[in-house]
């Protein structure tokens, strides 16, 4: 069974982008823009303490009122983080993403952060997926085995 170590090593991008509690909201910003992505995850040493995303940036800093550059990522981040083992299935991924409406997963194993999962990891495994079957298929109607 697919789990989150497949999704993993799926992903073109292997590199988890973060920042520290510390760092301001126009520091953390611009190195999501940097590398393109949509959320960091927020690091103190080793230990996940929250992630800081797009939603979090419009939300609590935007519609907020908020100077992106006096604000610290610890101030508007989201503190609740759900990490999840390497091992979990799929199935439990999409579960987790949906009844939390979350696009972000971190995977964390053996004391550390190994990977970070986006709701468009899932959907491209599983057009992966349903593409390799569409050939199968096609292969065994039209006899090229």
């Amino acid at each position: 069974m697919a789990d989150a170590r497949t999704l993993l090593a799926a992903k073109e991008r292997q590199e988890v982008f973060t920042t520290t509690p510390g760092a301001t909201v126009l520091e953390a910003c611009r190195l999501m823009q940097q590398y393109r992505v949509g959320c960091l995850v927020v690091m103190d040493q080793e230990r996940i303490v929250g992630i800081f995303t797009e939603r979090d940036v419009i939300n609590r800093v935007v519609a907020a009122g908020k100077d992106a550059a006096g604000t610290r990522v610890q101030e508007v981040m989201t503190p609740d983080v759900i990490a999840i083992g390497p091992e979990r299935p799929i199935a439990e991924i999409e579960a987790i993403m949906k009844q939390r409406r979350i696009r972000h997963l971190p995977v964390a194993g053996g004391g550390r952060l190994i990977g970070l999962l986006s709701i468009g990891d899932v959907t491209a495994w599983h057009a992966a997926k349903d593409q390799q079957m569409v050939e199968s298929l096609t292969e065994y109607l039209y006899g090229r085995h």
